[in-house]
């Protein structure tokens, strides 16, 4: 009888914990997609038969994008996805459809840029889109509540008011007329380099803060690519304004509450000024853009801490984002339902612990106070977010943080999202050539890590998008795979100069060029979607600026001369944002110094690069390029002609010191 009963319960047990909606999004591969597979909002995804149906049954769309990791997504699923009323009004009068922005970038770009025109300031996410089946857009938002808060208008009131603006057409055209996206696109005239660098750095300057580093008060973003041309202008022409400002910012972030103090790696952004409190995603292409920062810091300064932030990244990375030689995408903020719940800690329970374990009382409050875990805590309540708070540290702070990773993986590490994304494993890949400039077993790490990538993301020469660990990748590659490849491939072929490294980066540029490129615009797809492809560096480098400094590259080592009127064709054409706002397109104007100021290539045999590999680290212009040629001397050439040669490669890097002065 109580085996009988024990049946009965369990399978209550079941049936009660068991989803009782499915939708459409059951079948598709994407962790986003499938956290929303049991709502009872009947969803969709993107796709032209969507639009088909919507328009049979004379409903508008309801187009919402988010990801996996995202907070605000979160929120809104609870309150509004997982809803009854919110699920009827949607499901009687709309068709729904989710996007992961990580799976489809093109998509939430379009619609994230036509945000920003309408409104004057950036979107985000969740990204919340109105639209007739015809696709005119009428209505946008982001996190949208249930019921009327945080200025917003609730999804109650909302969604009726549409459907009663659906059926007045006058009305509703003039509000689609106000969502028209602008496709103007002005030429304007190349500026002088030293105007562009006087002009970036002055913009920067007044976003700068120079208490806390960075270049905005709140949300704060790391933004590793301004950071990047702050570098490469000082060392260019040695502004001190520039390298103050990089300095600050990578001093500050490597200290403070955005980088983990405890197991290293970055955290995506922080809600305030003093990069204390962050939001606890840690994004794959946040690190992989702040090691190659780093990076390049530490061999410019000789900064030990830059070389701890480069070292303990690519091991958190290894550790918690790896999977089959490839990187997973990212991991989500919250643990065990409390947002940062795996990486923060209790003043009074690690004193109580540590004197236990027999440590001093004076040792106990100078390592908790150098890594600003406080009595009254610093985030929430009684918890600290570690941070370091002195110049001076104290004898068992190693220790604490031994002890404090034990803590840790007592907890339940956050949830990670599995795909394999091209673009930002490629970052990674470029990441750990980068390093190993400090270290060379990152040279062996990131070939591994290439040939995987390869493998399964450009079987029989198709290059794709993204994928999950076990699953054949369908999606075609978009502009982000191939510049962030083609980009990790170049500086590839720098550290090993494996040749078939330049010819696949070579097929890959012209690939890119065919698909993406057209009447001197580029394109972030080739499906048909229509995204312009745009030099917003924000959130990471811009795909364009990316593919264009490869461009420049490649026409460099390749001679390849087409390459170069690309680029020149394409910023005449649709970067005035060089003369409008150039602090907002860090990597464009990196890439335009490089055009200006032009690449200088060593040539010489593949033993002799590598034994000059050290010396030429060391050379400060930022654009140096080197490649293999049988020559018994070292050769200095700009892309049509030699300047210097010696068989000393010091002695022909002060040639080319002379020669760029």
């Amino acid at each position: 009888m109580k085996h009988i009963l024990f049946v009965i319960l369990l399978f209550c047990s079941v049936a009660w914990t068991k989803p009782h909606y499915t939708n459409a999004l059951i079948k598709e591969h994407s962790p986003y997609l499938q956290q929303h597979a049991h709502n009872p909002v009947n969803w969709y995804p993107w796709g032209e038969a969507v639009f088909t149906k919507a328009k049979k049954e004379h409903k508008l769309i309801f187009l919402s994008i988010g990801y996996s990791t995202c907070h605000w997504c979160h929120v809104m699923e609870e309150e509004s996805f997982t809803d009854l009323e919110i699920a009827k009004l949607l499901n009687d009068n709309f068709i729904s459809i989710k996007v992961d922005r990580e799976q489809y970038p093109q998509i939430d770009k379009k619609y994230q840029k036509l945000y920003t025109e309408v409104y004057g300031k950036r979107g985000g996410w969740p990204l919340s889109v109105f639209m007739t089946a015809q696709k005119e857009v009428f209505f946008m938002g982001t996190y949208i509540p249930k019921e009327e808060g945080y200025g917003s208008k609730g999804l109650v009131y909302l969604l009726p008011s549409f459907v009663r603006l659906q059926k007045n057409k006058k009305a509703l055209q003039e509000v689609i007329d106000k969502y028209r996206p602008n496709t103007l696109h002005k030429t304007f005239k190349i500026p002088k380099s030293t105007k562009l660098i006087a002009k970036t750095v002055a913009e920067i300057n007044e976003q700068f803060d120079s208490v806390h580093g960075g270049f905005a008060k709140r949300p704060k973003f790391p933004e590793a690519s301004k950071i990047a041309l702050l570098l490469d202008i000082y060392a260019l022409n040695g502004n001190k304004k520039a390298l103050y400002m990089a300095e600050q910012t990578l001093q500050k972030m490597a200290k403070s509450g955005i980088y983990d103090q405890i197991h290293g790696g970055f955290f995506r952004y922080t809600v305030d000024e003093a990069w204390q409190t962050p939001h606890f995603e840690k994004m794959l292409y946040t690190n992989a853009e702040l090691i190659a920062v780093y990076t390049k810091a530490y061999i410019m300064t000789g900064e030990k801490l830059y070389k701890r932030v480069v070292e303990e990244s690519i091991a958190q990375m290894e550790q918690h984002y790896m999977q089959g030689n490839v990187y997973l995408s990212a991991s989500d903020a919250d643990s065990e339902g409390e947002e940062g719940g795996y990486f923060i800690y209790e003043h009074l329970a690690l004193k109580s612990a540590l004197k236990y374990k027999g440590w001093k009382a004076k040792e106990i409050e100078d390592a908790l106070a150098y890594l600003g875990i406080e009595e009254d805590g610093n985030i929430d309540g009684e918890l600290s977010q570690p941070h370091i708070t002195s110049d001076v540290v104290p004898p068992r702070v190693e220790e604490l943080r031994a002890y404090l990773r034990k803590v840790s993986s007592k907890r339940s590490f956050p949830f990670v999202d599995k795909k394999v994304n091209t673009a930002w494993n490629a970052m990674m890949i470029k990441a750990l050539f980068e390093a190993s400039k400090i270290d060379k077993k990152y040279l062996v790490l990131a070939q591994k890590r290439v040939n995987a990538l390869l493998a399964l993301m450009r079987p029989k020469e198709i290059l794709y998008h993204q994928t999950l660990i076990g699953k054949v990748p369908t999606q075609k590659a978009l502009l982000e795979d191939y510049a962030f490849l083609v980009d990790a491939l170049i500086t590839g072929y720098e550290r090993n100069y494996d040749e078939g490294y330049l010819k696949l980066a070579q097929l890959l540029t012209d690939e890119a060029v065919s698909k993406f490129y057209r009447d001197k615009h580029w394109y972030l797809s080739d499906d048909g979607i229509g995204a312009y492809a745009d030099f917003d560096d924000r959130y990471y480098t811009a795909a364009l600026s990316v593919m264009l400094d490869d461009l420049l590259r490649m026409g460099a080592l390749t001679e390849r001369l087409r390459y170069n009127s690309i680029v020149k064709e394409t910023i005449a054409h649709g970067a005035a944002v060089l003369d409008v706002n150039p602090a907002s397109a860090s990597k464009l104007v990196d890439t335009f110094l490089r055009l200006y100021k032009g690449d200088i290539i060593i040539h010489a045999k593949k033993e002799k690069l590598r034994i000059a590999q050290v010396a030429l680290d060391k050379v400060q212009y930022p654009f140096l390029l080197s490649k293999v040629q049988e020559s018994d001397a070292y050769l200095a050439c700009k892309t049509t002609i030699c300047f210097a040669h010696d068989e000393n490669i010091t002695k022909l890097i002060e040639k080319i010191k002379k020669a760029i002065e």
